[in-house]
């Protein structure tokens, strides 16, 4: 089947690039051309990276960008059919029953089933496959790598061909081809089935300079003299052992709260760095593990962009 497809504002790398740059996300050529090329192609884009990364915030500027419909499914252990593709009104059909019951209605006739499209419930797949009417819609399947294997085989009809079937009503096919895009915090292998219908792009946690400018574009109230300190302490961080390296929605939230609580003019010390590390760690270890001794180190060995290198290709955003 041959979806079909319609112009949009994204019609170039330069519109893709124009409009993250316009939601404030940083993104290199890699992230830029690989989205393109799953737009242009019409294949779905499978996106990998650490927790926090920005793999999320990739299909909300596609859907902004296109003033579109962001349909998103969270992905979790035991996600069935039911709740990701359509399940039907069961009490809308035994109302429908019992009615045609007292009214002496046989209910034979194809017309009055109640299998039919009036008593069909939408979820997230079936919805995206019919939303798109001029702008493609933008179906988001978040960590898909929560959910188990089963449902990476539901998965497969749509990915492939952009249709479902409803054995009651038959094959739903898209009109307009969504855009979809797939993320996968790696917690499990994906299956070969999955990905070979799929682009991949994977998100590395950025380098000093790029993480640099996240926070000048995301926090803009934070102090210039206290940027390099927040991403210098939450870089020299990455390099500890600890049980979840802080991402940069992590980051970004502790900038907030230092640009918030700071008092002006001073330096970053380490005890408003321990008032505020529940923006940082999200394990009892690692808080345990990043004492005073660890902090006061860090903040003396800032590091900075030279030391970083040109380093990896990480993004901008508040989500994973």
């Amino acid at each position: 089947m041959n979806p079909g497809t319609s112009q949009s504002v994204i019609e170039s790398e330069s519109d893709l690039r124009a409009a993250f740059e316009a939601a404030d996300y940083v993104a290199g050529d890699e992230i830029v051309t690989t989205v393109s090329l799953a737009m242009r192609l019409e294949k779905p884009l499978l996106v990998e990276g650490p927790p926090g990364a920005g793999k999320t915030e990739i299909a909300k500027v596609l859907a902004s960008a296109l003033q579109s419909e962001l349909v998103r499914l969270q992905c979790y252990e035991g996600l069935t059919a039911e709740n990701s593709l359509y399940e039907w009104n069961y009490t809308k059909q035994l109302l429908a029953v019992q009615t045609r019951a007292s009214a002496g209605e046989s209910g034979g006739a194809e017309s009055d089933s109640v299998f039919s499209e009036e008593y069909l419930l939408e979820r997230p797949l079936l919805r995206a496959l019919r939303a798109g009417t001029e702008a493609p819609p933008v179906l988001l399947i978040d960590e898909v790598d929560r959910a188990d294997e089963a449902f990476e085989a539901l998965l497969l009809e749509v990915l492939s061909d952009f249709q479902v079937s409803v054995p009651e009503i038959g094959t739903v096919s898209a009109d307009v081809a969504p855009i979809v895009v797939i993320t996968s915090n790696r917690t499990r292998g994906l299956s070969d089935a999955l990905k070979r219908r799929c682009l991949y792009l994977y998100i590395e946690p950025p380098d000093y300079e790029k993480e640099r400018t996240i926070v000048e574009r995301k926090v803009p109230e934070l102090e210039a003299a206290l940027v390099d300190d927040v991403v210098g302490f939450v870089q020299g961080l990455r390099g500890t052992s600890l049980r979840k390296q802080p991402g940069i929605s992590e980051t970004l939230d502790w900038a907030r709260a230092i640009a918030a609580y700071h008092a002006e003019g001073d330096d970053l010390s380490v005890p408003e760095v321990k008032r505020t590390l529940a923006c940082l760690l999200k394990e009892a270890d690692d808080v345990e593990r990043v004492d005073d001794d660890l902090i006061a180190e860090l903040l003396a060995e800032r590091p900075t962009a030279s030391a970083n290198g040109a380093g990896s290709q990480g993004d901008g955003s508040d989500g994973g």
